[in-house]
């Protein structure tokens, strides 16, 4: 198995390079890439935990287990979908050179339990991130690509002294050294992988970033690139006492951020990408179970980012007073049904599980950001629709894409089947027709307009200092230092 791995681990990166040397093989080389990671990803499910210590002094460790397998399956499926949505084009072979080296550097955060395999891993995928972001080659393109390298390279600064004051108390790497390191250690960390993965008010350059880039580069970001940078968090948060309660808060606080936002948007893909920033509380709100959840919800997200990318326009207002064609509302409403938590889709397991291993104080919040859920997908339920007319039949890649992505939210149900029960399926009915009840009532008519002030370039610095103050405090508090 530790061959296995490690062939694995280096495979994408080869399949890169090839690619930039032989373009026909492109498609062909990515696609085998993301079939491969999908077995590798899968078979951890029937395995035992691998331990692959690196450069044991100084605590560079790989870990492989079921955690790590939610989230390569995750990357697996998201970079399938991707290429076969992107098949038809005319991407050429840099788009998908680039798209194997960021699967690659996902995959090798996904199994680091050290901070500077994932230093290295966050700074390669957040490269290939922003070259993809740029790939357009338009003004906006490239502003939106620099402004998400400044960010991400900002953050991944103050992580890297974290993990150096990690290295000097330990003189070990490892994700355990956070216990008994300096409180501004965990700080420094903590602030970076929030910023990285799109967390709370540090996490306000996602909305921008993802909305504005093309359809397929967005359904990458959301669906898997962001969480990348909580995977650490759920990790240290399993490993190490104390940090638990700190990613349980900022679950909550990023959850009702995110949400706060979507429902007031009036335009798809800005909502979509508030609700990334929503959806990764989920994650964060629940470690011990957030593997599951973000399997269902890199899916789900991915498949909305295609289908939005495929509507006559970007705007609410303007759909509502159109007709799509049936067969886009169909799986629009497929999509909207799973991230609501509506049963026979993997979203309501995966609510399910995590509302169950919330802690008492959090319940109350997790269960209105699910209300505030299924308002936000009501914007795409609700969308009028009618037959297609001639000439407007999407390529069959884009089928192929979402469908592949559909599929795992029915085929994910198995791994939780348990949550199928009498009161878990009346509480996610109840939830979503309280939603759906709300947005007819109260939000399809708001005429609300929040600022994107926070959005800004200068102030997103600012946000990053605020949550330092935040993470310091609960640095001091988590170590028992008065």
């Amino acid at each position: 198995m530790n061959t296995i791995t490690i062939a694995w681990v280096v495979l994408p990166f080869l399949a890169g390079f090839t690619i930039f040397i032989c373009p026909k093989l492109d498609r062909y080389l990515a696609m085998l890439v993301a079939i491969a990671s999908f077995g590798y990803g899968l078979n951890l499910f029937f395995c035992l935990p691998l331990s692959l210590k690196l450069l044991d002094s100084f605590g560079v460790t790989l870990y492989v287990d079921e955690l790590s397998g939610y989230f390569i399956l995750t990357n697996a499926l998201v970079t399938a979908a991707v290429i076969l949505y992107s098949w038809q084009t005319e991407k050429t072979a840099f788009f998908y050179g680039q798209m194997v080296i960021l699967h690659g550097s996902l995959n090798a955060a996904f199994i680091s339990t050290d901070f500077i395999s994932v230093y290295v891993a966050l700074e390669v995928s957040g490269i290939a991130s922003s070259l993809l972001v740029a790939y357009p080659k338009s003004d906006r393109s490239i502003w939106v690509s620099l402004r998400y390298l400044f960010i991400s390279n900002i953050a991944m600064l103050f992580y890297l002294v974290g993990a150096v004051l990690v290295y000097q108390t330990h003189h070990s790497f490892s994700f355990q050294g956070l216990e008994g390191s300096p409180p501004e250690a965990l700080a420094l960390i903590f602030m970076g992988l929030l910023t990285k993965g799109g967390v709370f008010v540090s996490g306000l350059w996602l909305p921008l970033t993802h909305s504005e880039s093309e359809t397929p580069v967005s359904a990458m970001l959301s669906g898997v690139v962001v969480k990348a940078g909580i995977f650490p968090l759920l990790r240290c948060a399993l490993i190490v006492d104390g940090i638990d309660p700190i990613v349980r808060i900022f679950g909550i606080g990023t959850a009702v951020l995110g949400v706060s936002y979507a429902v007031f948007e009036k335009d798809a893909k800005r909502m979509l990408a508030f609700h990334t920033v929503s959806q990764l509380g989920f994650i964060l709100a629940a470690p011990v179970v957030g593997g599951f959840y973000a399997l269902t919800h890199g899916l789900v997200k991915s498949s909305l980012f295609m289908l939005a990318g495929a509507l006559p326009s970007r705007n609410f207002k303007e759909l509502q007073h159109q007709r799509i064609d049936r067969s886009l509302w169909v799986a629009l409403a497929i999509a909207g049904f799973s991230i609501s938590g509506f049963p026979l889709l993997s979203g309501f397991g995966a609510k399910v599980l995590t509302m169950k291993n919330l802690l008492p104080w959090q319940d109350l919040a997790m269960n209105l950001v699910a209300v505030g859920t299924a308002i936000s997908f009501a914007k795409f339920i609700f969308l009028p629709h009618g037959k297609r007319e001639e000439g407007e039949g999407l390529r069959l890649g884009f089928w192929l894409g979402v469908g592949l992505l559909l599929g795992g939210l029915f085929a994910a149900n198995v791994l939780y089947y348990d949550a199928y029960n009498l009161k878990n399926v009346i509480k996610a009915l109840v939830v979503i027709a309280i939603g759906w009840l709300a947005y007819w009532f109260i939000f399809k008519s708001v005429k609300v307009k929040l600022s994107r002030m926070f959005e800004e370039l200068d102030h997103l610095i600012g946000m990053m200092s605020v949550v330092s103050i935040l993470l310091f405090w609960a640095a001091f508090r988590a170590l028992g230092i008065s």
